[in-house]
């Protein structure tokens, strides 16, 4: 198995102490938080696209191009890339740029993304954004595999014989299609035989499970072989400790505070109790061997090779924070690794 850490960038006062950073100082955490990613043996690390309150994900080429800088070996992940909001040509522009000077470790999800904020900023709207997303996404991957473009769509002007520069190191690269709930990203993937990144966070395993077996049955249809499927899958929390006990009592008020940021910006909540979400949520709050038990029974659903984590600290104190992702990456990743075999986080092609 590997393993991403994953932030959308939320910006709010911390759960513990009330006090809300700068802009600046959450953006430098983030960079932070990456480059301890990589010191720490993590395969990737991901920025979100989010376009409203109580987000600062807004710019995540801006935000990984920083990360890139910074380090040396880990995979950069967008998570996910909104082309449904997106001139397709603008956003290739920008990735194959990222592309370079990552050393070629850009790895790109894409979705039609979510929130209100998409139809007011961008007059994209529940009627059109499937659309939009499906004929972004055309263009956008003919751009990276052909020298010259001459197309035609609905959203955006035309082009005959296009040349969009720069050309990418990746060519092609791996395009992941990020899954929440709907059969339409899910059909997009399978019909053009890329990977799927279940969000697996906001609900019970079963509607993820049902979505990732319409994939496979979809990819097979098509006719993709059947071991060249990939999933990956997200989780709603981190927190691991010695002891289960102790990793309960310190997670709790940081579950307490998310279902009140929640609430607070009309997001449903599904669990109930901290208890209820370790029980029945993705989330990983246990000593290793919980930790290592609930990701088998969660691999057993949905087959998964690749996992996300949380970024941030989400409310811990940093040290705790830390001393959980060591712990992590110490005495669980190793035997999931060992247990769950997965393929390299690389495409199958590279030109230079």
């Amino acid at each position: 198995m590997k393993f991403l850490a994953i932030t959308l960038i939320v910006y709010a006062p911390d759960p513990a102490t009330g006090r809300q950073p700068t802009v600046t100082d959450r953006l430098r955490t983030v960079v932070e938080h990456a480059v301890l990613a990589e010191e720490l043996g993590f395969d990737g690390f991901g920025v979100g696209e989010r376009h409203e309150r109580p987000f600062l994900s807004s710019s995540p080429p801006v935000i990984l191009s920083h990360i890139a800088a910074r380090t040396s070996a880990i995979r950069l992940f967008t998570a996910v890339t909104t082309l449904s909001l997106l001139d397709p040509v603008r956003a290739f522009e920008d990735y194959a740029t990222l592309d370079h000077l990552s050393g070629g470790r850009l790895e790109l999800m894409i979705g039609k993304g979510n929130g209100t904020a998409q139809a007011e900023l961008f007059h994209v709207t529940t009627d059109d954004q499937w659309d939009r997303n499906r004929e972004g996404y055309e263009l956008f991957r003919r751009l990276w595999r052909e020298d010259t473009v001459t197309w035609q769509g609905r959203y955006r002007p035309s082009l005959t014989d296009a040349e969009v520069l720069p050309r990418p190191l990746q060519r092609p690269i791996r395009v992941w299609h990020g899954s929440a709930t709907s059969e339409q990203s899910v059909e997009l993937a399978a019909y053009y035989g890329d990977p799927l990144f279940s969000a697996n966070v906001t609900n019970p395993v079963e509607p993820y499970a049902e979505l990732v077996a319409h994939y496979r049955e979809r990819w097979e249809h098509h006719g993709h072989d059947p071991a060249d499927a990939l999933v990956g899958a997200g989780t709603a929390g981190l927190y691991v400790a010695k002891n289960s006990q102790d990793a309960v009592e310190v997670y709790r008020p940081v579950f307490e505070a998310r279902q009140d940021l929640f609430r607070r910006n009309g997001v449903p909540t599904v669990f109930h109790s901290v208890d209820d979400a370790i029980e029945r949520s993705s989330a990983l709050i246990g000593s290793p061997q919980q930790v290592i038990d609930k990701v088998h029974r969660y691999h057993g659903r949905l087959g998964h090779e690749v996992m996300h984590v949380q970024a941030d600290a989400d409310g811990l104190p940093e040290e705790l924070h830390r001393a959980s992702l060591e712990l992590f990456q110490s005495n669980v990743a190793p035997v999931l690794r060992r247990e769950i075999p997965s393929r390299p986080l690389r495409s199958k092609e590279r030109t230079t």
